[in-house]
């Protein structure tokens, strides 16, 4: 087992986001996991993060612990609340914004490149 302090998590700056601090919780670097990470994303009014990921092979989850968060596919837009998450497939693009004047906070879980 290997704990984390939040006092010890370093935010990190993610691709094609703004007006979002990103904080990884869990991973390989952080404590060893090896298959997937966790993060921890807090979207200010406004904030967001642009189309992307239609070459990720990654699985994403996105769980709102606070606040309300858009998310939009190509097909549909999904408005998540406090207590919703959703799946995002490998190739699945989507983009995000917090349309609300409130903080969004997000916990994320991606799958590392490669897995089977």
């Amino acid at each position: 087992m290997k704990k984390m302090a939040i006092a010890d998590v370093k935010p990190y700056a993610a691709p094609g986001h703004f007006d979002v601090s990103v904080l990884r919780l869990q991973g390989t670097d952080e404590t060893g996991i090896k298959t997937f990470w966790v993060g921890k994303s807090l979207f200010l009014p406004g904030g967001g993060a642009d189309w992307g990921y239609e070459d990720n092979p990654n699985e994403k989850v996105y769980f709102v612990l606070k606040g309300e968060i858009t998310v939009e596919s190509k097909d549909e837009v999904f408005r998540l609340k406090e207590g919703d998450s959703i799946y995002i497939a490998p190739f699945e693009g989507r983009k995000i914004k917090n349309e609300t004047n409130d903080v969004c906070e997000m916990l994320v879980m991606i799958t590392y490149k490669g897995l089977e």
